[in-house]
């Protein structure tokens, strides 16, 4: 079993820089791609920014230049550096992980979501 735990969001004024962190634990005996995914109501969920294992990012239109994701491979972490937050950032955050367990299996892996909201 690998559990996720989100951290960092919140209410954030409109330019802000929040820090998400997303930490896994659990039988992983190596972690592929990290996402950071969001969702704001009425809307669909969305890949806002990826990380592979071995550190090449992309990310979304709408954040590109603003959002940073990075990962600490020795703690299982991945990280979303928010700059520069707009009101339309405003969502749920969900971190996604593909992970092979030390079974050898592989899974994907959601968080329970974090909200942020950007006030104006």
């Amino acid at each position: 079993q690998v559990h996720l735990v989100e951290s960092g969001g919140g209410l954030v004024q409109a330019g802000g820089s929040p820090r998400l962190s997303c930490a896994a634990s659990g039988s992983i005996f190596s972690i592929n791609a990290m996402d950071w995914y969001r969702q704001a109501p009425g809307k669909q969920r969305e890949l806002v920014a990826r990380i592979t294992s071995g550190g090449s990012t992309n990310y979304a239109d709408s954040v590109k230049g603003r959002f940073t994701i990075s990962r600490d491979n020795a703690k299982n972490t991945a990280y979303l550096q928010m700059n520069s937050l707009k009101p339309e950032d405003t969502a749920v955050y969900y971190c996604k992980i593909d992970v092979v367990t030390t079974a050898r299996s592989r899974y994907d892996y959601w968080g329970q979501g974090t909200q942020v909201t950007v006030s104006s």
